[in-house]
């Protein structure tokens, strides 16, 4: 299954991929939602291979998925792999400079099962696409408002 979503944002392209990258950033907010957040490995540099193992309760039922950066390319975007027991998956964030002051971020996901369950989980939100698109869109708007605000704080 496929979805996407695409934002412009009045910041410059470095500033969106700075932000995009703050992976410590994210790691905070994870914690702050309930979620339990361990980094595989302690890199010092931003690079692939980064890794996470995290887990969250969804629905009632603990999961767990590890996320890894799978490529990174500065300022044009980065790739993240999603494994879990059933469903793995691949998140696209490309970034495009409109103007200097001015990016357009468009994300990319794809997911794909890996079991049984995992196939039925998925089916299920092919049912739901319409109203998961929305919500992803939804998401991706408010967190380019938010990357947008904290641009205008600095500058």
């Amino acid at each position: 299954m496929k979805m996407s979503a695409q934002e412009d944002i009045e910041a410059p392209i470095a500033f969106v991929y700075e932000q995009i990258t703050d992976f410590p950033g994210f790691e905070r907010k994870a914690l702050r939602r309930g979620a339990e957040v361990v980094s595989v490995e302690s890199p010092t540099a931003l690079a692939p291979g980064l890794a996470w193992d995290v887990s969250f309760k969804l629905r009632g039922k603990q999961r767990k998925i590890q996320i890894e950066v799978k490529q990174l390319d500065p300022p044009n975007g980065l790739v993240i792999a999603s494994r879990a027991p059933t469903i793995g998956g691949d998140m696209v964030v490309d970034l495009v400079a409109l103007s200097r002051s001015r990016t357009r971020m468009s994300i990319a996901i794809a997911m794909e099962p890996k079991t049984l369950s995992g196939r039925l989980m998925v089916q299920s939100m092919k049912l739901a696409r319409k109203t998961l698109t929305r919500r992803l869109r939804k998401r991706v708007s408010e967190y380019a408002l938010d990357m947008e605000e904290r641009h205008k704080r600095i500058a």
